[in-house]
């Protein structure tokens, strides 16, 4: 089942109809109730639930703790809140007064164990004789596609790699760990954990994770339980293991349009008609959206028309062999019933047309040297003798913005293990990067990898990559992200030990024999094509400093590819190479 079934399920069914069937007065019959959040939690209803569903339950409003709010001392509130020391106190102020309350009651769900100085404060204020409900749901990150999720903490990046804010480590890593526990928990799993051991740091987190593992496993025994599951495994990464995928322009759909345009918080805007914006949210309720996220801008156009024409035919809708964005305007003015349907069409073309506005004449010409740098080779697949030479040219070049040659330079960096300090202050006044930014260039071995080096390289561990260049590759789009290669080596039992070692062993039961099927394990996984309850094994990716869309686009690919796993792919955020 996608994970943001999952959790809107559980949010559902654990939060909003238990509150319901609880304290409801009569059965059946709706009790309106406030519903408060914080950020995190809103972000988490707002992915996996829809307003009519919570109203359909008694929700009238959906307020935000943080908030100054109309006062509703008639009604009661249920609390969908992180164990924030913010989001307790603000609970806590909202029951202050004995006489003047915000709500007649308050039902608390916490998104994860709430620490015991923080349950005493509650119990010693005046909110206490208030508080009907107070449960622990475990659900601490947000599920952003069936397959895909964020811990929505880009602070990680810093707090991990930057000495300069080491003192936040311990505790920005403990927070990390029960998100991760949390998802763990969600999806049914106990996994066998491993870590990149390349980066001390991880395999700290790692036994962070494992403990509050133990403790949920404690809680609910049956969690990972079942011969399929125990081949579950847990990878934890950190962003040093392969920064190249960071930093390249994808020419996949999804990663090219968020790295390209300017998408907030997956809402696109453009000009449907001259001077009527449009904003449309890209998400997986939107199957055309589901169905092209992936596949190379190339083709792109020429799929969305294809199925326009389609459309048409079975609609007996009279258009143009080949439909224009013009076209598309008249036809939706025209047929009002078709609205919905073709507004889609129209979307998916505005977004494929901008994003190879952008491609022609200027990305074009980073994408051939970028992935030159990144497999070491040409298109033909010939060794390259002389990078510099193919990037001085871009260096220079005043159209390209200082961004992109940073990324250029970091690519150069990675492609020779490491430069001098005089060959870094040519590229530097080659490409005029102003003297704030160069930091951003510096500061990269931070992350592990060799950036300045005079005669003493770090010895750095490259991963044997598999040859999966073929004849139908595009020559723009040679590079498959690592984290392919580790997934796949990871399910076929080859993947280094030494460099990712299972932290405790690897689970019992975990090897590769073909399990008996039972029905009594797993109510996880639904397979539209098998009407019974499939029960897979997986893979769950988390890289701490965020997973980039190339990454987790790998992660589909695998799934589709291996029938008998599933790949759940995540990071401490979500990141595309400007951020």
């Amino acid at each position: 089942m996608a994970l943001k079934t999952l959790v809107g399920n559980k949010i559902m069914n654990d939060v909003i109809r238990a509150t319901v069937k609880s304290h409801n007065k009569q059965q059946g019959k709706i009790e309106w109730r406030v519903l408060v959040v914080d950020d995190l939690s809103m972000r988490m209803v707002s992915a996996c639930t829809k307003m009519h569903e919570l109203s359909a339950e008694g929700i009238t409003i959906v307020e935000t703790v943080e908030k100054n709010r109309e006062p509703m001392p008639a009604m009661e509130a249920i609390y969908l809140i992180t164990p924030t020391v913010q989001s307790v106190r603000c609970l806590m102020s909202d029951f202050q007064s004995q006489n003047r309350t915000q709500y007649r009651a308050a039902h608390v769900y916490f998104t994860e164990a709430l620490p015991e100085e923080r349950f005493k404060e509650i119990c010693n204020s005046l909110a206490a004789k208030r508080i009907k409900t107070l449960k622990e749901i475990n659900i601490a990150f947000t599920p952003y596609e069936s397959q895909v999720f964020s811990l929505d903490t880009p602070d990680a990046f810093q707090f991990y790699y930057n000495p300069l804010r080491a003192s936040e480590r311990n505790q920005g890593m403990e927070k990390m760990a029960e998100q991760i526990a949390t998802l763990c928990s969600t999806l049914g799993e106990y996994p066998s954990i491993r870590y990149r051991a390349d980066f001390d740091r991880n395999g700290e987190l790692a036994q962070l994770v494992q403990q509050k593992l133990d403790a949920y496993k404690a809680d609910e025994p049956t969690m990972g339980e079942g011969p399929e599951k125990a081949k579950s495994q847990l990878l934890i990464l950190d962003r040093g293991f392969d920064t190249t995928s960071a930093l390249l322009h994808e020419l996949t759909f999804q990663a090219m349009a968020f790295d390209l345009l300017d998408i907030n918080n997956d809402v696109y805007k453009y000009e449907a008609n001259p001077g009527t914006m449009k904003e449309v949210l890209l998400d997986e309720n939107d199957d055309l959206w589901v169905e092209m996220r992936h596949q190379h801008i190339a083709v792109v156009s020429q799929n969305v028309t294809k199925k326009l024409k389609k459309f048409n035919q079975e609609k007996r809708v009279a258009s143009t062999d080949k439909a224009s964005i013009k076209d598309l305007s008249q036809m939706i003015k025209k047929m009002p019933q078709h609205q919905k349907e073709l507004a889609k069409f129209s979307t998916h073309l505005h977004l494929a047309e901008e994003c190879m506005k952008n491609y022609q004449g200027y990305i074009d010409k980073l994408c051939k040297v970028e992935q030159d740098l990144a497999m070491g080779t040409d298109a033909e697949g010939e060794k390259i003798r002389d990078h510099m030479r193919n990037i001085v040219p871009i260096l220079l070049d005043q159209k390209v913005t200082i961004k992109d040659k940073i990324r250029i330079i970091l690519l150069y960096i990675q492609s020779k293990n490491g430069i001098s300090e005089e060959n870094l202050t040519k590229l530097i006044q080659h490409a005029q990067i102003p003297a704030e930014e160069t930091s951003i260039i510096k500061n990269m071995s931070n992350l592990g990898v060799n950036v300045v080096v005079d005669g003493n390289r770090k010895k750095i561990w490259q991963m044997k990559r598999k040859e999966r260049v073929t004849e139908q590759t595009y020559q723009m789009s040679r590079w498959t992200p690592q984290i392919k290669d580790i997934i796949e080596d990871a399910i076929d039992d080859k993947l280094d030990n030494n460099h990712f070692p299972f932290l405790s062993g690897q689970r019992q039961g975990s090897m590769h024999r073909q399990a008996p099927n039972s029905a009594r394990f797993g109510r996880w996984h639904k397979d539209n094509k098998d009407p019974q309850t499939k029960n897979l094994p997986r893979i769950i990716c988390f890289v701490v400093g965020g997973s980039s869309f190339s990454e987790m686009r790998a992660a589909y690919e695998v799934t589709t590819e291996r029938k008998n796993w599933e790949v759940i792919m995540g990071g401490s955020h979500l990141i595309t190479p400007e951020g």
